[in-house]
């Protein structure tokens, strides 16, 4: 027999399942172009970074903490693989160095938090200026772009057509990061520090190293969705990874993982990504400018982070 709060916990699940569908119903009804086979690979391949970014970012989230710095990491790690491509010609083990260039400075936000003691929202604050600036420079304000056939097959090829590679590997990381939630010893410890980091503390989980865990893997993701939406796009340019911050924390929460920790998970993030994903590709298809997109997206955020707060009171971001 389920308990009661397994069953609440199902029940949550409800109000993000029919945003989806409602959304869907609704474009497809006021837009004949959005349910067309050629707008759903192109909806499912620009959400494919996303979800791929906040994949990592959930379970720093989880843990009741918080990385503003993806979206500078997707700029950073992807100006420098294109450097590094071009200069070298590595093909596609870039993809590889890339999620370890990325892992490294996840690394960095990680120790700064966990033995610094410094709060993870100043630390990847500081990091999102530190690494954009970084970025920023190596590409000196214009679009690199790089010629590598084995770049573009990972990221815009199709292995099942029509759907691009690139959502392939988004499916395939999403389904690897639901993995490590719910069946490994990292994912249950990320739950346990999220709801009561004393409490697990005192039960003997080293904290402070599983925090450096979260960060660099956060890091580590993100780097490979860096490399992955360079592939896609086929270049590094200055707004690479712009709006990541605010649609991944958007995701994450209206998914349904608490700003406090300890509820929700990489799954409720793909509910998140569609929901965002599908309200950004129907918004364009209407017409609506970007303006008005931002002040939807930010009402999105305020209402789910309303949500989260009722649901789970206390601390939002240690």
């Amino acid at each position: 027999m389920r308990s009661k709060f397994e069953f609440r916990l199902d029940r949550s699940l409800w109000l993000p399942i029919g945003v989806v569908i409602a959304l869907f119903v609704f474009f497809s009804l006021t837009s004949s172009a959005f349910p067309t086979v050629r707008n759903l690979t192109i909806l499912s391949a620009q959400a494919s970074t996303l979800l791929i970014v906040c994949i990592g970012a959930t379970f720093v989230v989880l843990m009741g903490s918080i990385d503003l710095s993806v979206g500078a990491v997707v700029l950073l790690v992807g100006a420098l693989s294109v450097k590094i491509q071009n200069g070298t010609g590595i093909g596609a083990a870039i993809v590889l160095l890339a999620a370890v260039l990325g892992g490294v400075l996840g690394l960095i936000n990680g120790i700064i938090y966990a033995y610094g003691a410094v709060p993870s929202f100043v630390v990847t604050l500081g990091s999102l200026s530190i690494f954009n600036g970084l970025g920023l420079q190596i590409l000196q304000g214009r679009a690199i772009s790089f010629n590598s056939e084995a770049l573009d097959a990972i990221a815009i090829g199709q292995w099942v057509p029509p759907i691009q590679n690139i959502t392939l590997c988004a499916i395939a990381i999403w389904g690897l990061g639901v993995l490590i939630a719910q069946r490994t010893r990292f994912g249950r410890y990320m739950y346990l520090i999220g709801g009561g980091e004393s409490v697990a503390r005192n039960s003997g989980i080293p904290v402070r190293r599983y925090k450096l865990y979260a960060f660099t893997l956060s890091g580590l993701i993100a780097g490979f969705g860096g490399i992955l939406s360079v592939a896609r796009l086929g270049a590094a340019g200055p707004t690479l990874g712009q709006e990541l911050l605010l649609n991944s924390l958007a995701a994450i929460v209206v998914g349904g993982t608490s700003l406090s920790g300890g509820v929700g998970g990489p799954h409720r993030s793909l509910l998140g990504v569609l929901i965002i994903s599908i309200l950004d590709n129907g918004l364009n298809l209407l017409g609506v400018t970007a303006y008005p997109q931002l002040v939807i997206k930010g009402v999105v955020v305020i209402t789910a982070v309303l949500v989260s707060q009722a649901r789970r009171q206390g601390i939002l971001i240690k």
